[in-house]
């Protein structure tokens, strides 16, 4: 007999239908999107074949850039250029460490910082939110269609606040969100799946600006993380700035304007990079002052000033493992993640604490993102989630504030989600009937060292003697790591519960008021990049046009030059106004000019480089 499949009139399953979801890594320096083709994960690669989208933003009066576009304005345009966006994720003002030393113009508001642009004050889940918009049009212009969600990446170490900014920004991008995964999670499960590989793995993610080690067990299909550690401040940048720090003093150099400050960093980085395949790396840059930097520095003197970052790596990484109850010996492989562990130093350091070559047979820049796109692609109901189960853990203890400011935990570090745990508390003081409740997050003892997620109040409990009352507190972690708490008389069944959305997060108001926002303008924001694009081009033309003038105008025949200077004029004018199609127009109006005359240039050219050289040899 067959089998039927039974659907709502109209709500037919079609199970021959493929859901598309993507993985979604959004990193500190880089961010990709990924997903899965004909069993394959494989990451999703711009028109011009890139598939890493620098994770920069930069905002104009009339509209804003992303990636490689806004990479160019570091130097020119540090106010409005935002970079290493994801350190201010669920982040106060007070959080940031060396927000003095920023570029940018930071707004104190209560909650999470705030940026203030041309384009007006920004907060760091908007600016995530740009981002994630690109990636989300670039998989649906690949895979041809509207996505169902998208599963999004987050370091291990993120706490509650940096998650719900994380979902806050995707929300705001259009995306629904399948789950939050960590990245050391997501790194195992690509590898896993690909490797077929079976024990005890530990996974070293350094990242642009965050580091987290995971110990994880691979087990027929199964991905179970036994333990994690980490810093949520400490990545690749900080490499940078020990570099930036190491140019000053070597040049002398103080009291620095935010141009230059912006452009010896990037200069860092490019030293930092070259130094990966090189022994050697030379640094020069002419600053607004006219003062120049010629400094060459080396992989001994790199080793030397970062030799203190490197050990904070390793100090989180034997924490993980007594966590785990495990040596060292008994970690069958590393996989390395993230772009950073391409540093040299970083593998020997890690090669000599384990004691065997850390396995870097995938991309540690794309990893994260093809074991997002495995999970996502389970998740949308492609696959069968019985092939594999993936079990992962919270990083940090949860519990509640108790009487002197204590913290009681009643979620420890390390269990595995999601999960839900209870714990019974009474009252304080006789006739007691209404309790305060405190969620904190952390490790220490005391309120005052961990972080407040969340407070809200009990109300309606009988009166009785102190201690006579119980109250049952129980905790449920989601699997994307976000909590929720609920506490009960048991007496009376009164009870009252909190979503922890912390006051770093976004309200629904506002996401909801920036979703309007957004689609109300969408089609002027298309405009604006249109105009802004073409103008862009047009500029880059007239340069190029004048500066062939300069070199060959004697190849210009009579009346050509004013024609081309005419056209010239056209355009400059065009930039001026508010009319992309203007602007195309007048481009193509300059190109058709100087058509005959580039042509000329090109014969000069051709003739100038075989002058002097006999048939034969050009033959052979």
């Amino acid at each position: 007999m067959a089998l039927l499949q039974i659907a709502e009139p109209g709500m037919s399953a079609a199970p021959h239908q493929h859901r598309l979801a993507v993985g979604i890594d959004l990193g500190t320096t880089n961010s990709l999107v990924a997903t899965v083709r004909s069993a394959l994960a494989v990451v999703l690669n711009d028109e011009n074949g890139r598939s890493l989208l620098p994770s920069v933003v930069r905002y104009r009066a009339d509209g804003v850039d992303v990636g490689c576009h806004a990479v160019h304005a570091q130097a020119t345009d540090p106010q409005n250029t935002i970079v290493s966006v994801k350190r201010f994720m669920g982040r106060g003002l007070p959080d940031i460490a060396d927000a003095a030393h920023m570029p940018y113009h930071f707004v104190d508001e209560p909650g999470m910082v705030q940026i203030s642009t041309v384009a007006g004050v920004k907060s760091p889940v908007e600016i995530s939110a740009e981002i994630l918009k690109v990636l989300r049009q670039r998989a649906e212009k690949s895979l041809g269609g509207e996505l169902v969600g998208a599963v999004i990446t987050v370091p291990a170490y993120f706490d509650d606040a940096q998650r719900q900014a994380t979902k806050d920004a995707a929300r705001l991008a259009g995306i629904n969100v399948l789950r939050l995964l960590n990245e050391p999670t997501a790194a195992a499960v690509a590898y896993g799946l690909d490797n077929g590989s079976e024990g005890v793995f530990a996974v070293f993610d350094l990242g642009g600006g965050t580091f987290d080690i995971s110990i994880l067990k691979l087990s027929r299909g199964v991905f179970e993380v036994l333990s994690t550690n980490g810093d949520s401040a400490l990545g690749g940048d900080d490499f940078d700035h020990r570099i930036y720090c190491w140019i000053l003093e070597q040049a002398g150099l103080s009291g620095l304007n935010h141009k230059d400050v912006r452009l010896l960093q990037s200069h860092a980085r490019a030293a930092k990079e070259v130094l990966t395949e090189h022994e050697e790396a030379a640094i020069t840059a002419v600053l607004s002052t006219g003062e120049t930097v010629d400094l060459t520095l080396n992989t001994e003197v790199f080793a030397s000033i970062t030799k203190s970052l490197v050990s904070k790596t390793l100090a989180p990484t034997r924490k993980a493992l007594r966590d785990a109850g495990l040596t060292v010996e008994e970690v069958k492989g590393v996989v390395m993640v993230g772009g950073s562990t391409r540093m040299p130093i970083i593998q020997h350091a890690v090669g000599e604490f384990f004691a065997q070559e850390p396995l870097n047979n995938l991309d540690p820049d794309k990893v994260v993102a093809l074991g997002a796109a495995i999970q996502a692609n389970v998740l949308a109901g492609n696959r069968s989630e019985d092939d594999w189960l993936l079990l992962d853990v919270i990083p940090l203890s949860l519990g509640l504030e108790t009487m002197g400011g204590l913290v009681e935990k009643v979620v420890m570090r390390n269990s595995t989600i999601p999960v839900a745990r209870a714990q019974e508390f009474t009252t304080y003081k006789d006739g007691q009937t209404a309790m305060s409740i405190h969620v904190v997050q952390g490790e220490r003892e005391l309120v005052s060292d961990c972080r407040s997620l969340a407070k809200f109040e009990l109300r309606g409990i009988p009166p009785m003697v102190a201690g006579a009352a119980r109250i049952r507190v129980t905790f449920q972690v989601d699997a994307d790591g976000l909590l929720s708490v609920m506490a009960r008389e048991q007496s009376t069944g009164v009870e009252s519960s909190v979503t922890v959305k912390p006051s770093y997060g976004l309200s629904d108001e506002q996401i909801t008021q920036m979703l309007q926002a957004s689609h109300t303008h969408a089609k002027d924001d298309m405009l604006a990049r249109a105009l802004q694009e073409a103008r862009v081009e047009g500029g880059r033309l007239i340069e190029a046009v004048e500066a062939a003038l300069e070199e060959d105008a004697h190849l210009l025949k009579e009346g050509e030059s004013d024609k081309i200077a005419a056209r010239i004029d056209a355009l400059h004018e065009a930039i001026k106004g508010d009319d992309h199609r203007l602007v195309t127009q007048a481009l193509e109006a300059l190109n058709h000019a100087t058509e005959s005359f580039a042509a000329r240039r090109m014969d000069a050219s051709v003739n100038k480089a075989l002058t002097g050289q006999k048939l034969e040899e050009l033959e052979n």
